[in-house]
């Protein structure tokens, strides 16, 4: 199993100076791969492994790639091909893609090293801290606040500058299959040990089995960043004052998004470790960021992510996570399977064939638990809780607030709080 660990990062002024240095060119040697990429005839473009026969060439060639570690340079140009593919993949699918573009300096901003070229000292220096050696640029202190697991092997290590200025330094471990948590038989999951979760419209999450969770607050962080930007705006582009409005800017932005991240670190922390199997709506997320209304809500919703988040911890903990068919979960009655089409605005499911009434997120959370079995090749069991959903004018859904999940006590929803 693949994951990583993310830490903080204090480079010198003169480490932080040759880092940038080094990230600089290698932009200009992922540029340089994408010019030899573009101008290969159609039927003859080079493959990863065929460009970076071509290194050894481009450093006699241009003194400047010379300077590159020879396996960051490898993963420079891995680095324009796994976009490449990824590029494809979403082709495929049927979007509506353009090309890769050249790097600027301030979309550049990270290098990997990947097998060599690295040392963690984790016994340097005080309690807390550890340090990274990148080779030719130097070593870099970390705040290390969690220490790597024991039985991981870091494949690459990468490090980045933030729009903010901050530096982070991240290492891709990968975990053999026997440290993993085995994922409980197929056979022992039910209602009972399993959810299926609506990604909704006034909660941030609805469960089958009747929680929820309120959206996070971030009105107060929207309204400052709204007044930094309009001091930016009055600043003439390119000057020093208008660098450090832009730094302003930037740390708002990486305040939401940090928030925005916790927040769903601690939800899908709970769902693994509260079920043993959890299932959710495949989003066109892209989609409907595009689609009208509520844009920003669901740009902060970050479905994506969380979605992301989720199946890397149903991995790290031993629960199957798994995504179902979105499409018609709020329209199918979850009792009987009959579609009622119901606008935006209707909160409330009351199907006409069988009379089974709940709110729509709660309706189609119990359609998404039943795909989700559908999905794992299993039967719909007895004890499913479409039979004693509550009906929408009762108070007995549990409730939870934004603020209670910052706090961490999301673990108390299993005991009723």
């Amino acid at each position: 199993m693949e994951h990583s660990h993310r830490y903080r990062a204090y480079p010198s002024d003169e480490v932080a100076m040759a880092a940038e240095h080094h990230i600089d060119i290698h932009r200009q040697l992922y540029n340089h791969v994408k010019w030899d990429y573009t101008n290969s005839p159609k039927d003859d473009k080079p493959s990863e492994y065929q460009q970076n026969n071509k290194l050894p060439e481009w450093k006699c060639r241009w003194s400047v790639f010379a300077e590159l570690h020879s396996k960051a340079a490898q993963a420079t140009v891995a680095r324009f091909h796994d976009n490449l593919s990824n590029l494809r993949k979403k082709k495929e699918k049927g979007y509506n893609v353009g090309r890769l573009k050249r790097q600027s300096p301030s979309e550049y901003q990270s290098v990997t090293y990947n097998q060599s070229g690295f040392d963690l000292d984790n016994k340097r220096g005080r309690d807390g801290f550890a340090y990274v050696r990148f080779s030719k640029i130097g070593w870099v202190k970390i705040r290390y606040h969690r220490p790597l697991p024991d039985h991981a092997t870091i494949k690459e290590v990468t490090l980045k500058k933030e729009t903010t200025g901050e530096w982070f330094v991240s290492f891709s471990l990968e975990t053999d299959d026997e440290h993993v948590p085995e994922k409980p038989a197929l056979d022992t999951l039910d209602a009972s040990n399993s959810v299926g979760i609506d990604l909704g419209i006034q909660n941030y999450i609805h469960t089958s089995d009747g929680k929820t969770v309120d959206w996070l607050d971030l009105e107060d962080e929207y309204e400052r960043l709204r007044r930094e930007q309009r001091k930016l705006s009055r600043k003439e582009h390119g000057s020093n004052n208008y660098e450090k409005q832009r730094r302003k800017v930037a740390k708002v932005k990486r305040k939401i998004q940090r928030k925005v991240l916790d927040y769903q670190h601690k939800i899908t922390t709970w769902l693994v470790k509260e079920y043993d199997a959890v299932f959710v709506e495949d989003l066109n997320v892209s989609g409907m960021l595009q689609g009208n209304g509520n844009a920003r809500n669901k740009q902060d919703a970050a479905w994506r992510q969380f979605i992301t988040l989720l199946e890397y911890k149903g991995d790290l903990y031993g629960t199957y996570a798994v995504q179902v068919e979105a499409a018609g979960t709020t329209k199918e009655c979850a009792k009987c399977g009959v579609e009622t089409a119901k606008p935006i605005w209707v909160r409330e499911h009351s199907c006409p064939s069988c009379g089974f009434e709940t709110g729509r997120d709660a309706n189609a959370a119990m359609n998404v638990l039943q795909r989700g079995f559908s999905e794992l090749g299993l039967g719909w069991p007895e004890d499913t809780p479409v039979e004693t959903a509550l009906p929408t004018d009762t108070a007995g859904f549990q409730r939870v607030s934004a603020k209670r999940v910052c706090r961490g006590n999301l673990d108390r929803l299993s005991d009723g709080v």
